[in-house]
């Protein structure tokens, strides 16, 4: 009786521990994919998956990203191992980003990502309209405008799909 006990209560701290596991890799899951999800780390992944750009180039190529929001988010995906930097001692300096073989690893994916949405953009905005006309309540985030329901017979080149120029 008492063996099994001890074996109960092994399982229950092993289940405990597991979990607790499963819990913290998500948190890191779910940080690692804020970081590569959004909007400027893709575009910036994407941009540098051409070619490797100094600083103000990058700018250029990411409308609408300020110098300050860029820095940061450069250092954040260099921090990841996504990117790499090079500061030549110049004047001015001269600094040129590029992807770490980790952040290569990673275009595949972002590249089917956007392939996915230019493949469903069209369903998707009928049924963001659809949605939008059945509630009154709700303001539609984007106008129908925006969101032309046309089939393309050639879809954008992965940088300029997702904002880049």
């Amino acid at each position: 009786m008492e063996v099994t006990t001890l074996n109960n209560q092994s399982n229950d701290g092993l289940q405990a521990v597991s979990q607790l596991t499963m819990l913290e890799d998500c948190a890191v899951t779910r940080q690692i994919l804020d970081r590569v999800g959004d909007k400027w780390s893709m575009l910036i992944i994407v941009n540098l998956g051409v070619q490797s750009l100094r600083f103000k180039e990058l700018q250029r190529r990411s409308s609408g990203i300020s110098q300050r929001m860029l820095t940061q988010t450069l250092r954040h995906l260099e921090r990841d191992g996504l990117v790499w930097r090079k500061a030549t001692p110049t004047v001015p300096l001269t600094v040129e980003y590029g992807l770490t073989a980790l952040g290569e690893s990673l275009l595949g994916p972002l590249t089917l990502l956007v392939e996915w949405v230019n493949g469903n953009r069209g369903e998707i905005a009928k049924a963001r309209i659809n949605y939008d006309s059945g509630h009154e309540d709700v303001e539609p985030a984007d106008s129908p405008e925006k969101l032309s329901i046309e089939s393309e017979t050639e879809a954008p080149p992965a940088a300029e799909a997702i904002g880049a120029e």
